[in-house]
């Protein structure tokens, strides 16, 4: 039986890809800095307790020596521009991942992210050059870039799966979803939010989930991929969707929010290469 591994799995986008994990024939192993009693719940696998800062020296024995990884860990979010991603994080997060490579890893899944491409507009496309501009996009294409360099050294299967907005249950309270809920919840008169013109590629959170656990039991050397919907969409356009497949009512208080200065106001991905390889999974289904 595959065994797969998954690091911040009591995370948002963690406790989806357990739900999907938990319906397939596979031994899972998920990790968290602290074990807890509302984990979510195991039905094939073991929590392990590991903090990613300071890991042991027998890391992939104790991870149960996994034939996959799905790393999502990635401590300092949502603050993007905080230094500590490539100051603190950047070198923790290698030297976990090399650590195990060089015990036996063979395929490992990497969580990336949209903001590696910086301040480049409309549709963007793996084949693009990356220009982050901030340290959180930062870290993540110097994370990359270190992963790629030890393919040349080391026998593994490296898939960089750059996300871009995902929404859903679960997503922190500071996510325009959640706050939203909250408003609603609160039977508060309206909800403050930007002018919501600027162009987004939102893409639900179960959707983000079963992508990353099919791209990761195909075990191949997949490189770089969106994980996305391809599918541009604004910001008041989303929040009215969510209004109305819940049946929700709130006036929105447009533009009390400036827009955020370290994205650019209308960017969404490329899936071309991700449909080409779900396919080609379903196709060996």
């Amino acid at each position: 039986m595959i065994k797969v591994a998954v690091t911040g799995a009591s995370g948002f986008l963690g406790q989806h890809i357990l739900n999907h994990l938990n319906n397939l024939p596979v031994e899972v192993v998920a990790t968290t800095r602290s074990k807890h009693a509302n984990l979510p719940k195991l039905v094939n696998g073991l929590w392990v307790e590991l903090d990613i800062q300071n890991p042991p020296e027998n890391i992939f024995l104790l991870m149960g020596s996994p034939d996959i990884l799905i790393h999502l860990a990635w401590q300092g979010l949502p603050n993007y521009k905080s230094f500590r991603h490539f100051e603190l994080e950047l070198p923790a997060q290698y030297s976990f991942l090399s650590a195990l490579i060089k015990k036996g890893l063979r395929s490992v899944v990497v969580v990336g992210t949209c903001f590696e491409y910086g301040m480049q507009n409309e549709s963007l496309s793996e084949k693009l050059d990356t220009k982050p501009s901030n340290p959180y996009g930062f870290a993540k294409d110097c994370l990359r870039k270190q992963l790629e360099f030890l393919k040349t050294q080391h026998n593994f299967k490296l898939t960089w799966a750059r996300l871009f907005y995902l929404y859903g249950d679960g997503q922190s309270d500071s996510s325009i979803y959640q706050q939203l809920k909250k408003a609603i919840q609160n039977s508060e008169p309206r909800f403050n939010m930007s002018k919501g013109e600027q162009l987004r590629d939102f893409l639900q959170v179960e959707k983000a989930a079963q992508y990353l656990v099919d791209l990761g039991l195909l075990q191949e050397d997949i490189g770089v991929v969106n994980v996305c919907s391809g599918e541009p969409i604004s910001v008041k356009d989303l929040v009215d969707n969510l209004l109305d497949k819940n049946n929700w009512d709130i006036e929105l208080n447009l533009g009390f929010y400036p827009y955020p200065n370290y994205e650019p106001m209308n960017f969404w991905g490329d899936n071309t290469y991700l449909n080409s390889l779900i396919n080609s999974t379903n196709r060996a289904d």
